[in-house]
């Protein structure tokens, strides 16, 4: 029953910008979105590792830009044309044609195109020769491994969705032992949670403690 009640107090996933967690790492990548509309070319490609955010911070953009959001494998493109338009994880294979005329509609008055990936378009595969020119050229935004500023956001994050607050001292304990991903971030806060509920205890530092030394791989991180 406890655990049915903690289910249902989950909040929806939000990509307001409020909700995302900045700092050093991601401060240029996103002073670099904001720029828009003024993006060299009408594009911008935005890279980073999975997890890093790029779907926060891009849905966020297509909601202020009323942009269309097209799955990469789409090719019917012809409501892309002179509008804002978003389409995420390029590099895990799309239509190069399709790729070739959605950047070149971005120049248009009224287009512009945002592409999301883990790698730059340099890394992309180019069937076309005109394709790999346009790929070469695109301005990048890239959202660098996350600082502590970011980590302890998006923990305090993943925890305000599962309504849970932790005490303070649980962060910086996370923080100087947990792997350096916002994946991890999240594995973390969903491991405390279950374990919470499992053995009928508080979230604490002790919890903490215990959660991350089961990770073997993290053993030679833990002090006495």
């Amino acid at each position: 029953m406890v655990r049915q009640l903690r289910l249902s107090l989950r909040r929806p996933v939000s990509y307001a910008r409020r909700e995302f967690s900045q700092g050093p790492s991601n401060a240029q990548a996103i002073a670099t979105l904001d720029a828009w509309p003024a993006w060299h070319g009408g594009c911008l490609v935005l890279v980073g590792a999975p997890g890093s955010g790029k779907t926060h911070l891009a849905q966020g953009w297509a909601a202020q830009s009323r942009a269309l959001v097209l799955d990469r494998e789409a090719t019917d493109i012809a409501a892309a044309n002179g509008r804002p338009v978003l389409v995420e994880d390029v590099d895990q294979g799309m239509d190069a044609e399709t790729l070739f005329h959605l950047i070149n509609m971005a120049g248009h008055d009224g287009g512009s195109l945002l592409l999301t990936a883990r790698l730059a378009p340099a890394a992309w595969p180019a069937q076309l020769p005109d394709l790999r020119s346009r790929l070469n050229a695109l301005p990048v935004a890239l959202i660098e491994e996350p600082d502590d500023q970011v980590l302890e956001g998006v923990l305090r994050k993943f925890f305000r969705e599962r309504s849970i607050r932790p005490p303070k001292e649980v962060f910086p304990y996370l923080l100087r032992r947990m792997e350096r991903s916002i994946p991890a971030a999240r594995e973390i806060v969903r491991k405390l949670d279950e374990a919470a509920d499992e053995e009928q205890r508080p979230i604490s530092r002790a919890l903490a403690r215990q959660i991350l030394e089961e990770d073997t791989d993290n053993l030679d991180l833990f002090d006495g």
